[in-house]
């Protein structure tokens, strides 16, 4: 039998490698000559980096840049096994969570940072980029992280415009002369599972504005400033980066890579199957198990055990799921090629008590799941 396990972390308890192990654990109590490939999963958002860095034998690195609002932080990010394919997270120096409550303000917090761990990944050789771009402070188009590699976001009077999104209003010229010239060889694919475009009423600044301290006032300001910053983008650079899916994403991040990376917006699961070369796995494969911290109506939204599943469903390949919780809309993962769902938590108990022994409780569950398997393959047909 060859079990292939691609889980999900299972966030604030079991990293995904750490998901993999007790799975594969816990199905050797059952099934002790099973071939087992290991492969710790992630769909673009917290955890992709270490995720990608586990599966590939990569490492993981920490960088000195600005966090959003400009003071200096450590943020971590990977680069893979074949040496150059950096994976980051715009999260680790663009995040909400670097910036206190009182503090956030997205017309002032900027990219910077995330552009900083980009050309720190350029100076080690990399020349593919795979970027999360989840759980941002910023609303500046991505004009910081362009600024860090090189480009001039200049006023009328030829001074940088301010940091942020503020700072977008006073811009009238970009000039890219400066750019990072590595940048031209180098392959960026960005994790996005958001279709918002640049700007309007599902744009970056009405939908995400708000949870980053923006009032209603401050997200129209937000809102024009990115249209004018669309519009000067096509103006001197020839790109057209307002109605692209997904161009909203990360307070216009989006807009920004596509703009100065030339990047490609992918599904996240994607980006993370093609690059552990998952497919390759599933070859001759009897069993995929899956699973996340709680499967509920979002995961059939590109998360990880349905991208795992359709992917299994291509060469007719059962799939269990094993989670920390079962929520509410979790039987829609049925109808998106999951088979089966099995909770770790085999009784009513503390949150802090199943977080804290979520190991040994997924081992039990995988066990349990093995056991189920073969008392199956032994029913008569």
């Amino acid at each position: 039998m060859k079990i292939v396990i691609a889980p999900d972390s299972f966030k604030g308890s079991l990293t995904a490698l750490q998901a993999a192990e007790a799975m594969e654990e816990g199905i050797r109590r059952v099934f002790p000559a099973a071939q087992i490939m290991k492969t710790p999963m992630a769909d673009g958002g917290e955890g992709t980096v270490r995720s990608l860095v586990d599966a590939t034998g990569g490492k993981l690195l920490v960088e000195q840049v600005a966090n959003p609002l400009g003071n200096q932080i450590e943020a971590e990010y990977g680069i893979l096994g074949d040496g150059t394919t950096a994976v980051i997270e715009m999260a680790a120096a663009s995040g909400l969570t670097l910036v206190p409550r009182d503090q956030r303000n997205p017309l002032v917090t900027t990219t910077y940072g995330t552009g900083q761990l980009i050309k720190a990944a350029l100076d080690r050789g990399c020349r593919k980029l795979i970027v999360g771009i989840g759980g941002s402070a910023t609303n500046d188009g991505g004009a910081g992280l362009a600024e860090a590699l090189g480009a001039k976001l200049l006023t009328n009077d030829g001074k940088p415009i301010p940091p942020g999104g503020g700072g977008l209003r006073s811009l009238d010229v970009i000039d890219i002369d400066g750019l990072d010239p590595r940048l031209a060889g180098t392959v960026t694919v960005v994790a996005c599972d958001v279709d918002n475009p640049l700007t309007g009423m599902n744009g970056a600044a009405h939908v995400y504005g708000p949870q980053k301290g923006a009032t209603p006032k401050v997200v129209e300001a937000l809102d024009a400033n990115l249209a004018h910053f669309a519009w000067i983008v096509q103006r001197d650079m020839g790109k057209v980066v307002g109605e692209i899916p997904g161009a909203g994403a990360a307070g216009g991040l989006g807009a920004g890579l596509i703009a100065f990376l030339n990047a490609e917006l992918k599904s996240g699961v994607e980006i993370v199957i093609d690059a552990v070369q998952l497919e390759e796995q599933l070859e001759d494969a009897n069993l995929v198990v899956t699973g996340e911290g709680e499967i509920n109506f979002q995961t059939v939204f590109g998360k990880t055990p349905v991208g795992v599943a359709k992917l299994a469903k291509k060469y007719d390949i059962p799939v269990i799921a094993i989670t920390g919780s079962i929520a509410d809309g979790a039987d829609a993962v049925y109808e998106a090629g999951i088979d089966a769902v099995i909770d770790i938590v085999p009784a009513p108990m503390p949150l802090d008590r199943a977080i804290e022994n979520a190991f040994d409780l997924a081992v039990d569950a995988a066990a349990s799941a093995a056991r189920f398997i073969s008392v199956g393959m032994r029913i008569p047909p």
